[in-house]
């Protein structure tokens, strides 16, 4: 009787929670990783996001804040791809995280109103390559299990030592599950096999089966007592459920096949109710089934479409759920730019009395044992407590350790006190700081001519908050497809962090690519477009590039900085590449060890200045190829150089924390010394405002980014104002446009632009709209001004490198009278283009400035020439006007307005006298 016993779960429904109810500024990561990029703990959800190239991990609350959002923060956590992450079952606060880098590493996490922690409590290094996958042990505490891509290795992190590691698989290891008890492990593999180990007993499997049909991605995940699941695909490609007993593998229990895909089934199972989720990565379908004891044993209960594809989806605890609600499960779908919820109730009486049947005893948040205790052979279950809302408030069921409760270490080793400062999730933002400035406070656009009381009001308004840019509803745009360069290919995306990943001139746009040789493509702007497949010229550099950068005076000349510690200069043709290159124009050697990076004199032709491992800075006349000055003082690697507006000064900032500014013509040591950044993670360097400041970001001590002022001409005072960023292991990049003292700053792997306008006074930094883009970009090179389109107010143009385009992105101000020239913003800007001096006279003392050009075409008229605009008569209703005239007034109105009506009719004819009358004959008496 037993298999027509109906199922009290037979009738769950889900329900995908409401626009409001989802957290937004989510950016998710790649597909391409083994787990299922997001996870949950009672108090916080985590997921993979590509911020800061993939390093990231995005944090979010379970619940909403008091104003019914969610906040979003970011946790800088490793130097590479974050691949798999997981909460501790017994620590909500406990995250650990795994990475390409090689790494794992353990994250306590705070509270919302208190700052994350800016070091891992533990760092493993398994040392087997890239890690996919990272699982907590069920039942022990301090035990995890990681992933390469063969093997399985077992470590406790209370004593940061291996346990075991398990067999290397003979070919790509695709998953692993512990089972509930934590005694035995299962694994799935590329070569189609199903294992089975007890890693106490043995480092082979102790069973395996040929239990995939198909070698494509699949799954595995540990069900009821001795069953688990492996979800993969059939021998037509349809996505395939089977259901194994891991006593006997000969053959599943039983199967449910579903639709034809490409995207593998992500499985979730809840050990209470016995529901089983699929969801296929990059698919909105999610399937709900209930592993039964009896036939059918693998019953489907429902399925659920979402608004978009999942990218990854999790389970909340059960111990998170709302009981009253008769909510039985909550599953969190994590897609491109959300999470949604999806809640699934069983159809009861909600409010009510609490429904035992739903809800037996579930797994507390006490750990069984140790990892000791695991190891020496011992079983234990977890103790279980009751979800009875009644007994739950006599007995609390929350973990021992709470964010609001600190945790001591996992090892024993003391821990590092840094945090970071961006720890405040804010809400409604993704990896994005508060404003610090009231630039974006809204207020009425340049070009506009305001009413007196408006701008009375307006200036009430800036006189409370502070100043605020003209800039700061700066947008940028990704132009049309038509003027990208497309179908790019074998790019290298991990050039040294001293370097901008790719540079431009007026004509040229060069790349590196990951080929031996340090090989660099030139592409031309003025051919956009799709690449032909087939290889193209390049320019063989013969070692790796360090850095590398076109002569300001010379768009056809790319000079490029290698690690043999030589320096090349290449000429490119006109109209480009047509041949490969392997001879150098010239080559310039003295270094003695690797280049960090190269910048050209902003005046003196054939001046470049470089900076090395040897921890020198050297002058070279490219011309001659000798070497003219060697600067010495640092002590430390050479993060960023700049030379100033006027080009008689050297500023560089190092690693040591100390920026530094040189006159080489007259001292090879420094000048003035003071401190800069704290940080020892990277750092750049540019003069600002006519050459009055210095513009430094970098990194403080709690790996926030930071941009820091500092006056010119006292270094040692230190920065006069600063401002942060956020959090993210790249360093911004600064471009510094001196027409109208706008900063635009990112870091390779962004996804974001910041834009600052740079005063001379407090605030110092006045915040604009930043730019965002779709995907992270691997570099941003700014084209000359004259390339700006002064009649869409375009006050800069970029080219934003990614993984396969170039795309031209400009920026401009938006403005109401655009027919109008806007000198406003628009002053005569330098002609750079042109040298002013020969190094040889610039060596011997000689200073120049470049000639001006304005901007202005010859067809428009200056806006502060333009006239004035006639003021806009603001029409009132006629209950204005009537509300000023006194009672007897209106009636004498009215009176008078009858009168005169019916006096214009009086020399009509009525409408009878137009009527045709009858003969009296006619009438009848």
């Amino acid at each position: 009787m037993n298999r027509f016993k109906t199922s009290k779960f037979k009738n769950t429904t889900p329900k995908i929670s409401k626009r409001d109810g989802w957290v937004s500024g989510v950016r998710a990561g790649s597909n391409g990783f083994q787990g299922n990029l997001i996870k949950a703990s009672c108090d916080f959800v985590a997921f993979n996001t590509d911020q800061g190239g993939g390093g990231m991990v995005g944090l979010t609350t379970l619940e909403a804040g008091a104003d019914g959002k969610w906040p979003v923060n970011h946790l800088a956590c490793h130097g590479d791809q974050v691949t798999d992450l997981d909460f501790s079952p017994f620590d909500n606060n406990l995250l650990a995280t795994c990475s390409a880098d090689e790494s794992v590493k353990l994250w306590r996490l705070r509270g919302v109103e208190e700052e994350q922690t800016g070091e891992p409590e533990v760092t493993v290094s398994p040392g087997d390559g890239r890690l996919e996958t990272v699982l907590f042990h069920p039942a022990a505490q301090g035990l995890l299990a990681v992933s390469s891509s063969t093997a399985v290795q077992i470590w406790d992190v209370t004593r940061n030592m291996a346990l075991a590691v398990l067999e290397q698989h003979p070919d790509q290891l695709q998953s692993f599950a512990w089972k509930q008890d934590g005694s035995l492990m299962a694994t799935s593999c590329k070569d189609k096999k199903l294992r089975i180990f007890d890693p106490r007993a043995q480092l082979t499997a102790i069973q395996s089966v040929s239990g995939l049909a198909n070698n494509r991605d699949s799954r595995v995940l540990w069900v009821r007592d001795d069953w688990f699941v492996s979800t993969g695909f059939n021998q037509v490609r349809q996505q395939e459920v089977r259901l194994w007993d891991s006593r006997k593998l000969n053959s599943s229990l039983a199967s449910a096949s579903l639709s034809t895909s490409t995207g593998i089934l992500m499985p979730l199972f809840d050990q209470d109710s016995g529901l089983l989720v699929a969801a296929g990565k990059g698919e909105p379908v999610i399937n709900c089934f209930e592993v039964s004891s009896v036939e059918p044993f693998l019953p489907q209960v429902s399925q659920c479409v979402t608004e978009a594809p999942s990218r990854g989806v999790a389970l909340v605890p059960k111990l998170a759920l709302d009981v009253t609600s008769c909510e039985v499960m909550r599953v969190l779908q994590l897609n491109d730019n959300f999470i949604v919820p999806v809640n699934y109730h069983v159809p009861r009486k909600a409010g009510q009395d609490f429904h035992a049947d739903l809800y037996p005893d579930t797994a507390g948040q006490t750990a069984a044992m140790s990892a000791e205790e695991w190891w020496a052979g011992e079983n234990k279950e977890v103790e279980k407590v009751s979800l009875n809302p009644a007994k739950r408030s006599q007995t609390s069921t929350k973990p021992l350790q709470t964010s609001r409760q600190p945790a001591p270490p996992l090892t024993n080793q003391k821990s590092k006190e840094k945090s970071m400062s961006s720890s405040e999730l804010s809400s409604g933002s993704s990896s994005v700081a508060p404003s610090r400035s009231p630039s974006s406070t809204s207020g009425l656009s340049s070009g506009c001519l305001p009413s007196p009381a408006s701008t009375a009001s307006s200036k009430q308004i800036q006189g409370m908050l502070g100043p605020s840019s003209k800039f700061r509803h700066i947008q940028g745009n990704v132009q049309h497809r038509d003027t990208h360069i497309t179908n790019l290919r074998g790019l290298n995306l991990t050039t040294p962090g001293e370097c901008d990943g790719f540079c431009s001139s007026s004509q040229h746009v060069a790349v590196p690519l990951n080929i031996s040789g340090g090989q660099i493509a030139v592409f031309e702007l003025s051919q956009p477009g799709k690449l032909p497949d087939t290889s193209l010229p390049t320019i063989q550099n013969s070692v790796s590039v360090a850095d590398f950068c076109w002569d300001p005076f010379n768009p056809h000349r790319l000079t490029v900085a290698g690690e043999d510690a030589k320096i090349r200069t290449w000429l490119v043709p006109e109209g480009g590449l047509t041949d490969t290159l392997t001879e150098p124009e010239q080559l310039l050697q003295g270094h003695t060890e690797k280049i960090y990076s190269i910048k050209y004199h902003p005046h003196a032709s054939g001046l470049l200045v470089s900076s090395s491992y040897d921890l020198t800075v050297r002058l070279w006349d490219v011309q001659t190829g000798n070497e003219i000055k060697k600067l010495l003082g640092h002590e430390d690697q050479i993060f960023g150089m700049a030379w100033s507006p006027d080009g008689t000064q050297l500023a560089t900032v190092c690693k040591d924390g100390k920026v530094r500014i040189y006159d080489p013509r007259k001292s090879d040591k420094p000048i003035q010394e003071g401190e800069g950044p704290e940080g020892h993670r990277g750092a750049r360097i540019v003069w600002v405002l006519e050459g009055k400041y210095l513009l430094v970001s970098g990194f403080d001590s709690r790996s926030e980014r930071q941009l820091y002022l500092i006056c010119a001409s006292d270094v040692s005072a230190g920065p006069v104002g600063s401002v942060s960023a956020d959090v993210s292991p790249s360093t911004l990049i600064p471009f510094y446009d001196p027409d109208t003292s706008v900063a635009f700053l990112s870091g390779k792997g962004d996804t974001r632009v910041y834009i600052y306008e740079i005063v001379s006074e407090e605030p110092y930094f006045l915040e604009c709209s930043s730019f965002q883009s779709s995907e992270p970009h691997k570099g941003f090179s700014f084209l000359p001004k004259t390339l700006c389109d002064v009649r869409d107010v375009e006050i800069a143009r970029a080219l934003r490198l990614s993984k396969t385009t170039i795309e031209p992105v400009a920026f401009r101000v938006p403005r109401v009278r655009k027919e109008f020239f806007q000198d406003d913003v628009y002053p005569e800007t330098a002609v750079w283009w042109e040298s002013s001096l020969s190094a040889s006279s610039w060596l011997s003392g000689g200073n120049a400035k470049h000639r001006k050009i304005s901007m202005q075409p010859k067809d428009m008229t200056p806006v502060s020439e333009a006239p004035k605009e006639a003021p806009v008569r603001k029409y009132l209703p006629s209950s204005h006007y009537l509300e000023e005239k006194s009672d007897e007034q209106k009636k004498d109105e009215l009176l008078s307005a009858m009168v005169a009506k019916l006096g214009n009719l009086d020399d009509e004819p009525l409408p009878q006298e137009s009527f045709e009358g009858v003969d009296e004959d006619e009438w009848d008496d």
